[in-house]
């Protein structure tokens, strides 16, 4: 689309906001000169879109009282944005409306998209999961994403260029078990025909994924969500942590989330497994659990721990500041 186009359907978005509008506003917002807005105020009268002068100290443009918007135009990922913002907001507990209302808003966009990218959106909607609230905006070409989630939910196997977070470039085919939003990316998991092993994929780092002929059928119960986190967990670092506690999975994952921390079971205790580029936030977390615990690994936490032990101990046992007690009352 070329920018003046683009600016022409600019103006007219304002306009359909309501009110009357001042040339200097538009041209302020458009970017361009007073002169310009005029043009393209004639350019959307020639599309029969009923834009009316108005004169006097505030004049400007406004839209014909009763106009009604012509049938939603949006490309793919304008598409993409809309809609998952209205199920991830809902999802994550942002879109405060009833259920009901964010389902009707969902199904009056998607009955004015074009059919094929309709189907697209709809498999990435019935195959997608998010395991929280995202931290950032969550990136993935919509393209890719659209292609995965479709192939994910007609158990078809896709082809995928991939790099790895090392630089290496591949080409695998994978059979996509799901597609999961995590703390602001999308991540891809499956089974991996090469490896011959699930695998997981952020799909920022796919170039493109390409339909293949033929089917799977995923295995019985597969958690995409849960794996994924498992992956992240799991994925190696600098440092490999392990840690004994005395305390119940769920009170471990209060401090440790499945993202962060493996956990085995070894009654009464729960080993939890962690990879880590630095180790100086652990012994916090271990402290806000407040259970009993043996670090097994690495040496180098044990000594980080004690510290802090000690500085919450020389702070616990210091008295007033000479500051805090000369204040004034």
């Amino acid at each position: 689309m070329t920018r003046p186009i683009a600016r022409v359907l600019a103006l007219l978005e304002i306009l359909q906001r309501g009110g009357t509008r001042t040339v200097a506003d538009l041209a302020e917002r458009l970017g361009v000169d007073e002169r310009t807005v005029r043009r393209y105020a004639e350019h959307l009268l020639d599309l029969d879109i009923p834009v009316r002068s108005v004169r006097g100290r505030y004049g400007g443009y406004r839209l014909a009282p009763g106009y009604r918007m012509p049938p939603l135009m949006l490309t793919d990922e304008e598409a993409l944005a809309v809609l998952l913002g209205l199920v991830a907001g809902r999802r994550a507990g942002l879109v405060t409306t009833s259920v009901a209302a964010a389902e009707s808003a969902v199904a009056k966009v998607r009955r004015v998209l074009p059919e094929a990218l309709g189907r697209r959106l709809d498999a990435l909607l019935e195959v997608a999961d998010f395991t929280s609230p995202a931290r950032a905006p969550l990136t993935a070409e919509a393209e890719v994403l659209l292609a995965v989630a479709e192939a994910a939910r007609d158990r078809r196997p896709v082809k995928l260029a991939y790099t790895a977070a090392h630089g290496r470039r591949s080409e695998r085919v994978v059979e996509p078990y799901g597609v999961v939003a995590h703390s602001g990316r999308w991540y891809l998991t499956g089974f991996d025909t090469a490896a011959g092993q699930v695998r997981t994929f952020r799909v920022d780092r796919v170039a493109s994924a390409v339909p293949q002929e033929g089917t799977f059928a995923a295995p019985t119960g597969f958690d995409p969500a849960e794996r994924v986190l498992a992956s992240i967990a799991e994925a190696p670092h600098r440092h490999v942590v392990s840690v004994r506690i005395e305390a119940t999975a769920d009170e471990i994952r209060a401090v440790f989330p499945p993202s962060i921390a493996v956990l085995e079971h070894d009654d009464p205790w729960v080993r939890a497994r962690i990879q880590a580029e630095r180790l100086d936030w652990i012994p916090a977390r271990l402290a806000a659990l407040d259970r009993p615990f043996v670090i097994e690994q690495p040496a180098e936490l044990r000594a980080l721990t004690r510290a802090m032990a000690g500085r919450l101990s020389g702070y616990a046992s210091s008295g007033p500041s000479a500051t805090s007690s000369n204040s004034p009352s």
